[in-house]
């Protein structure tokens, strides 16, 4: 009998920590699909954020560390150059990467550090109650903005993807979603592709992930999926933003 699907080998069988609907573990699943598809599991080491994922050394069947807040790419910095063979990669939040950790991801990337970012986008800080993010929507309700962002007061959100992709050190940089099945399967193709820029040492990488937050933004799963087609990606394009040949 041919075997149709089985579960990677790169995710252990911990049950997930994350809230109904929430797409954390369909981003997880892609990132261990990729690293078991190019062999490198031996090889790999995985930076967890502070935020939603913080656990996610409990998942990921490789090597793990845990960053200080917004750290990640820092730490990883220190894991690639002190050994150019392993595959690095981080795995961050928004309100990780793009508040905290905007310093520590930019001079990562204008450095062209040789690791890959996967950049998990919920337009919230998801772990700490629903909070106002840098990459909130204007208009979006949080728990901080309860009358909606209001870019007059706190300016617009950041697209983190078109800024990273300006500077002269990202390799490969791109924005996808896993809202529906279609995106899914592109949004895996993506982080293989970032993944095997590292391998041919091309430079930094990163991989930003629309995601949904059904418990933070008060719906339920299947309406969170739609307001991720329906607003995010109006306000943040998807596609491949910076790619070097």
């Amino acid at each position: 009998m041919a075997v149709v699907y089985e579960k990677t080998k790169l995710l252990t069988d911990k049950p997930l920590h994350y809230c109904p609907g929430c797409t954390h573990g369909i981003i997880h699943r892609l990132v261990a699909e990729a690293i078991d598809e190019l062999g490198i599991q031996g090889k790999t080491i995985g930076i967890a954020p502070v935020g939603c994922a913080v656990f996610a050394y409990d998942y990921f069947n490789c090597d793990m560390m845990e960053a200080a807040h917004g750290r990640a790419p820092a730490v990883a910095t220190g894991c690639k150059r002190v050994n150019p063979n392993n595959i690095v990669f981080t795995y961050q939040g928004d309100g990780d990467l793009a508040s905290i950790g905007a310093a520590e991801i930019t001079h990562a990337a204008t450095r062209g550090e040789n690791i890959t970012v996967i950049f998990v986008n919920n337009a919230i800080y998801g772990m700490t109650g629903g909070q106002m993010a840098p990459t909130t929507l204007p208009g979006q309700v949080t728990t901080t903005s309860p009358y909606g962002r209001d870019p007059k007061l706190c300016g617009y959100p950041i697209r983190v993807s078109e800024m990273l992709a300006t500077l002269d050190g990202p390799a490969y940089i791109s924005r996808v979603s896993v809202h529906d099945v279609k995106h899914i399967m592109e949004a895996k193709k993506s982080i293989k592709k970032a993944f095997e820029m590292q391998i041919a040492g091309k430079g930094f990488s990163l991989v930003e992930v629309l995601s949904a937050c059904p418990t933070n933004w008060g719906m339920t799963p299947q309406e969170a999926l739609k307001w991720v087609e329906a607003n995010m990606i109006p306000q943040y394009p998807l596609g491949v933003k910076k790619e070097v040949e």
